[in-house]
């Protein structure tokens, strides 16, 4: 049963991330915490993450923009094993306050980074890059960050979708090694990882016919919705743990 819960979980998280760009991550991570605790769920997440990023280039591999992607990369992919490592040296009750009080945080960030006009250029990607790696190595999910910082770029619908999963998914398997390395990616959490990853990969596929016809307004209500759910859960989870 706990099986089925995540693969429903992922299939949804999975289409509405391959629609708006992320939030497959902040869907299924209390799910995952609530059944296999913390310090596992975090490693499990990072290699279903890999597979969905790989699922949202398989489904727009025409259009990634590979020097967008190379310059967040070489930054980004050492920050995340940086933050993984990090990570592995917290107790699983900070673990969960840091991860809930971030995605909540990232509701108002977002906003503001709404109301400026801001315009990134490849610099401004690689800068981004490191910042946000080595969050994305301690937290789940950096997507409220990576998005506004590849649409700043001037990537669009399907641009901007494979481009920001190519750059991700460099983090997220740097993420997983550094787990590996370290012993917590083991092969029963990797198992874990693939079964939640097979569910966002199939969402992914399902989301494509739907990205032109989703309005801005209703991914920002979604999107906010999501994090601040997702973020109370997770400062739930730890006041019981702790």
């Amino acid at each position: 049963m706990a099986f089925l819960f995540v693969l429903v979980v992922g299939l949804i998280a999975g289409t509405i991330s391959g629609i708006v760009g992320t939030g497959s991550s902040i869907m299924l991570m209390p799910v995952l915490v609530y059944e296999y605790g913390p310090k596992e769920a975090v490693p499990i997440m990072a290699v279903a993450a890999v597979m969905a990023n790989l699922s949202r280039i398989l489904a727009w591999w025409r259009e990634v923009d590979w020097k967008a992607c190379a310059a967040y990369s070489i930054t980004g992919i050492p920050a995340a094993a940086l933050g993984a490592r990090t990570l592995l040296a917290l107790p699983s009750h900070a673990v969960d306050i840091a991860i809930g009080v971030f995605l909540i945080a990232m509701v108002p960030a977002r906003h503001w980074l709404a109301r400026h006009d801001l315009k990134a250029n490849l610099w401004h990607l690689a800068i981004g890059g490191a910042a946000i790696g080595y969050l994305t190595g301690i937290v789940v999910s950096t997507g409220p960050l990576s998005v506004p910082l590849f649409l700043f770029y001037g990537l669009t619908k399907g641009a901007f979708l494979a481009t920001e999963a190519a750059s991700s998914l460099g983090l997220y398997l740097s993420k997983s090694v550094t787990f590996e390395r370290f012993g917590a990616l083991t092969g029963d959490v990797a198992i874990k990882g693939l079964i939640a990853g097979s569910s966002l990969m199939f969402g992914a596929f399902i989301a494509k016919r739907f990205v032109l016809h989703m309005k801005p307004d209703v991914f920002r209500m979604v999107m906010d919705a999501i994090m601040v759910a997702a973020g109370l859960s997770m400062l739930w989870n730890a006041t019981q743990s702790s």
